[in-house]
């Protein structure tokens, strides 16, 4: 099964791996070059640094060529689920305890940042929510503890 991303998704990825193949890659052997102008490698802790960076940033390039040629792109904006919740949904919750608002998009696993809101589709938190309408109210087992939401919006946003 491919994994599902979604165009913004897949636009960061791509733009990291631009920056990796254009500006680290070339940075990363030209440090290479010039801890090897400095004499006996055994010794030169710049050269071993350099060669791991190098080691990652190749690593990285990999992983991101082969994610992106596997994922399945799906475009938000052109998804019309109403106010029942599918992937690539921004959802508004309030937590019926506290008040709290809180707002997630439900993205692929490839793409997801809970510093910027995103939650992977395959997360507790979007299981729960996936199939829900706006106005529901959802039971989520949290780490610390049962967590009930109302879900107060539902859209989606390319």
């Amino acid at each position: 099964m491919r994994a599902p991303i979604t165009v913004k998704g897949a636009q960061r990825l791509r733009a990291e791996l631009d920056e990796l193949k254009s500006v680290k890659r070339p940075a990363v052997i030209n440090a290479i070059a010039e801890a090897r102008a400095h004499g006996d490698l055994k010794e030169n802790a710049e050269y071993h640094a350099a060669r791991e960076q190098q080691s990652f940033i190749e690593g990285r390039i990999k992983q991101l060529e082969s994610e992106l040629s596997h994922a399945q792109l799906i475009d938000v904006a052109t998804l019309n689920a109403g106010s029942k919740i599918v992937f690539g949904a921004t959802v508004e919750l309030t937590d019926v305890d506290t008040d709290e608002e809180h707002t997630y998009q439900i993205v692929g696993d490839l793409e997801a940042d809970i510093k910027q809101g995103l939650i992977a589709i395959s997360s507790p938190v979007a299981r729960a929510l996936i199939g829900k309408h706006e106005g529901d109210s959802v039971v989520i087992e949290a780490p610390g503890g049962t967590r009930e939401y109302e879900i107060v919006g539902v859209s989606y946003a390319g």
